[in-house]
């Protein structure tokens, strides 16, 4: 499924069927009952499960209407995950945020649909710790009629045949007519039905092989059949170091996943050290696809960047429902997993006060990087885990933010285990040292507080590319102090007046490409637990 995640390795298939005593009766009504039962089929069970837990540890639990009002088992599809998709789309829309009078979970490009909470049934889950099985890339219109790879995964069935961001795409499946045919900002293309849209995306992302031609930059072409397949997921797509003159060497890496510690931290202190080594003046991140994952990876890198000076100090706080802070939690108690050295425990034996340890970590710096200023580079796609590696170091350092406006996730989730399926829905919200949070609309650069330049992310070029429209800023931030170059969201994408608008790209994007994890994942397997009474 969809959305952005968190860090906890799965163990257990721990489960409620449903957690209320059936009253005394002679009969009941398995499909609509008034308070959950354990009668009904698995489904129906999993429905009362996912509602229950929602009550007890979602972040605005007491905006939930009670089990008779809202019906679980009302939601029905002969597909099981779709039902119980469309019960998670619904609790999504009760808690209202004050601050707009919209739900926490407003959906923009498509309302009614929830922002953050999804089920997945394991495809997400692996996908963290390392493991995928598709073709390896993702893509985006660049122009009405020119269709773009965003990224590809080396090792992938796409690394494998060659394809690299920019490469265009000409055909799929033998078919050329391939053009936006979406409506944007008012503004309609081609017959506004979007069929062409549909089929690319079905092709690509519901499918197990595809047919296309794609074009180098160079203008040849060559075909490509492709075959979804398992690979190990390596975060980091890119990483170099330019020498920019006056005394300054950047460091600029793309890190596309916040996978499990076991998987990412390694490339990471592989590509710091080399930074180091080098003698960087300079960091650049790019994030702009990163939809999130493990918090303790987020919290890894942040350790990697963050200054020499600010060694021991508060990295950020976690605030919990108050259920969970005041220790009256229960069903956390059949969410059973092992820590570090293999013993087991259950969710309900974390302490999530306000005062533990766990809410409030601080920097524990890593390696000896010790640059002062750090460029982002973010976009529609930079979500959850992202940017809580960047807000956790706005107050301590230079942050630079470059590109689109971020997703806009200021809070995360466990894994709750309810049969075959993994249950994600905001149990957690942070801020940073200064108090800085809740960035529901996302983060905007050169807009107050998120100082950088707004522009459009230059998929016509592979990363690492000098002439990239966003790397391109920074480098002239780097060499001039300003952004002397000037931002080009209101350009033409080609020489020509702009034919395409970016929206609409963006659009694409948020309406049908929604099955890569946004999120970020709780560290149970990294706190201390409650003392035993």
């Amino acid at each position: 499924m969809k959305k952005i995640f968190y860090l906890v390795i799965i163990l257990a298939t721990g489960t409620i069927s449903a957690c209320k005593k059936d009253k005394k009766s002679s009969t009941v009504d398995t499909n609509n009952p008034s308070e959950p039962t354990k009668q009904g089929t698995a489904v129906q069970l999993a429905q009362d499960s996912i509602y229950l837990y929602a009550k007890e540890n979602y972040l605005w639990f007491d905006q939930l209407p009670d089990y008779a009002t809202f019906k679980p088992r009302s939601f029905k599809n002969a597909a099981p995950l779709t039902a119980l998709s469309d019960e998670m789309d619904a609790l999504s829309q009760y808690a209202i945020n004050p601050n707009g009078g919209k739900p926490y979970e407003y959906y923009i490009y498509s309302p009614g649909l929830a922002k953050y909470s999804f089920i997945d049934d394991g495809t997400e889950t692996g996908a963290l710790n390392g493991v995928k099985g598709d073709f390896g890339f993702d893509y985006n219109y660049w122009d009405v009629d020119d269709i773009r790879f965003t990224y590809v995964y080396p090792g992938s069935p796409a690394g494998l045949a060659g394809i690299r961001r920019g490469y265009r795409i000409v055909s799929v499946n033998d078919n050329t007519n391939i053009s936006y045919d979406g409506v944007s900002n008012g503004q309609t293309y081609g017959d506004g039905s979007r069929k062409n849209i549909k089929y690319v995306s079905n092709a690509i992302f519901n499918s197990g092989s595809v047919k296309m031609t794609v074009k180098r930059p160079d203008g040849t072409t060559f075909s490509v059949n492709l075959s979804t397949g398992n690979y190990n997921v390596n975060p980091i797509l890119k990483d170099t170091v330019f020498n920019a003159g006056v005394g300054h060497k950047i460091g600029y890496f793309v890190f596309n996943s916040f996978t499990s510690d076991a998987n990412a931290d390694p490339k990471l202190n592989a590509v710091f050290a080399n930074f180091t080594t080098q003698g960087i003046t300079d960091l650049v991140v790019d994030l702009r696809y990163n939809g999130g994952g493990y918090v303790s990876t987020a919290e890894y890198l942040d350790n990697l960047i963050v200054p020499l000076s600010k060694n021991g100090t508060l990295m950020y706080n976690t605030y919990f429902n108050s259920i969970l802070t005041t220790g009256k939690e229960t069903l956390l108690q059949n969410q059973v997993r092992k820590d570090d050295n293999g013993n087991l425990y259950n969710l309900s034996q974390i302490d999530y006060s306000l005062n533990s340890q766990y809410n409030k970590p601080n920097f524990v710096k890593k390696g000896s990087l010790n640059v002062p200023r750090v460029f982002f580079i973010i976009g529609s796609g930079t979500a959850s885990a992202s940017e809580l590696t960047i807000n956790n170091l706005r107050p301590v350092m230079d942050v630079q933010f470059v590109g689109e406006t971020s997703y806009g996730k200021p809070v995360g989730f466990f894994d709750i285990q309810i049969n075959k399926y993994t249950m994600f829905t905001p149990e957690f919200s942070t801020k940073n040292s200064a108090g800085q949070g809740d960035y529901y609309n996302g983060m905007s650069p050169n807009t107050p507080g998120y100082p950088g330049i707004a522009d459009y992310d230059g998929i016509d070029k592979d990363f690492g590319d000098l002439a990239e429209n966003l790397l391109a800023h920074i480098i002239s931030y780097v060499k001039t102090g300003t952004y002397s170059l000037p931002a080009k969201v209101t350009q033409s994408i080609s020489s020509n007046t702009r034919s395409f608008s970016l929206q609409a790209s963006r659009d694409k994007n948020m309406l049908l490409n929604k099955d890569k994890f946004t999120g970020m994942i709780f560290n149970s397997k990294k706190v201390k637990l409650k003392p035993k009474k």
